[in-house]
């Protein structure tokens, strides 16, 4: 058996090409890792409404963490947890983003739902997580320094021009060492491969964290190893030569 026993993998700009494919080599490696008894998770900020495809692509029966942690999944149909953000912090982060003209989305239990698509009945619902986009970088960086000074939730980011709440103390990292409790898998042989911030806790905590070349620097730094970019194959590359 391989020294990393549960491989965790972030989907986009990870595992995904920019045309939100798997390859084939990925794929290959993936399985190989599989069949040396190594459990390949995604631990991810998509919810099950868009990572399920993935899931099935791969034919994999091992947990998953989505939703940059809010939901963890034991296998596909089986849920195993969730954490919600309060009613009333919806209301806070939904007139924040409506008064500073951010585009806007959740992910809930029954949906992903967007600026388009929002109505009075989605504050009735349980969300996971809301996030926000501003074209204007300066205005991203103030919303998430506001939000982050409330002191009651998870702020962290996927791309330059966004950002992602979660309950507080939430993240990629207290999902999947949930699953390692679950699965009597220390962290130390945990591998995870990520490409932005939202990865950071996770690639620090990691017995081995991996960025994409096409990473956020910051995530570059705080890696043990840095690999190829999503487009040419990066994740194959790195369980090809640091899993076998």
């Amino acid at each position: 058996m391989p020294d990393y026993r549960l491989l965790a993998l972030d989907l986009d700009g990870t595992t995904l090409t920019d045309k939100k494919k798997i390859t084939r080599k990925t794929k290959k490696w993936i399985h190989r890792a599989v069949d040396a008894g190594v459990t390949v998770i995604f631990a991810t900020g998509r919810g099950v409404q868009t990572a399920e495809q993935f899931w099935l692509e791969l034919q994999l029966k091992a947990p998953m963490v989505l939703v940059n942690g809010a939901e963890i999944w034991e296998e596909p149909g089986q849920i195993l947890k969730r954490h919600f953000l309060s009613g009333e912090d919806i209301e806070r982060l939904h007139r924040l983003a409506v008064d500073e003209e951010a585009w806007f989305w959740g992910y809930s239990v029954e949906s992903l739902t967007n600026k388009n698509k929002w109505t009075d009945e989605m504050f009735e619902r349980e969300w996971l997580k809301f996030g926000m986009r501003h074209d204007d970088p300066a205005s991203i960086t103030k919303l998430r320094e506001l939000v982050d000074s409330w002191g009651t939730l998870e702020v962290t980011r996927s791309a330059p021009i966004n950002m992602e709440i979660s309950a507080k103390g939430i993240s990629k990292e207290s999902g999947v060492r949930m699953i390692c409790d679950h699965l009597g898998i220390q962290m130390g042989h945990v591998m995870a491969i990520g490409d932005n911030l939202n990865d950071l806790q996770l690639i620090r905590a990691a017995g081995l964290g991996i960025a994409m070349a096409n990473a956020d620097e910051e995530l570059k730094q705080a890696a043990d190893a840095v690999t190829a970019s999503n487009n040419r194959n990066g994740v194959a590359r790195a369980i090809k030569r640091y899993i076998f």
